[in-house]
């Protein structure tokens, strides 16, 4: 990606704004729109002030939205299409699906547990050894 001027020939600041929203719609932070314009991240947010009489934030936020729209669509595409990995993430993202977590437990070199249950009674001792 190259850079681009803000500044015009009569040494006036200019912003190609067509640009400037393709920028906010890939989700550039405000740190790489400066980056591309080759100016600080200040002088980005007067301009947004001054021009589009709104904060940098709040700008972005507008203009990110069709940047998300986009990517979301080709998500559902890719999935539609086939794209089993997508299926999988658009279904647990979307519908509730999980990957079963399975647990085993098991005893000493892996053998079963014994458990013995014994009935508890208030008024006797409650035994102190080892039960199996």
């Amino acid at each position: 990606m190259s850079t681009v001027e803000l500044l015009d020939e009569n040494g006036n600041i200019t912003v190609d704004w067509e640009q400037f929203d393709k920028l906010c719609a890939i989700q550039c932070t405000l740190r790489e729109i400066a980056s591309f314009f080759n100016c600080s991240e200040d002088t980005i947010e007067n301009i947004v002030k001054k021009e589009k009489l709104c904060l940098f934030s709040e700008y972005k936020k507008k203009k990110s939205g069709s940047g998300k729209i986009s990517l979301r669509r080709k998500q559902f595409e890719l999935a539609l299409n086939g794209n089993v990995t997508m299926l999988i993430w658009l279904g647990k993202q979307y519908l509730d699906q999980s990957d079963k977590d399975i647990h085993e437990i098991s005893g000493i070199d892996h053998e079963p547990i014994i458990f013995k249950i014994v009935p508890f009674i208030p008024h006797l001792p409650v035994p102190t050894t080892n039960l199996y």
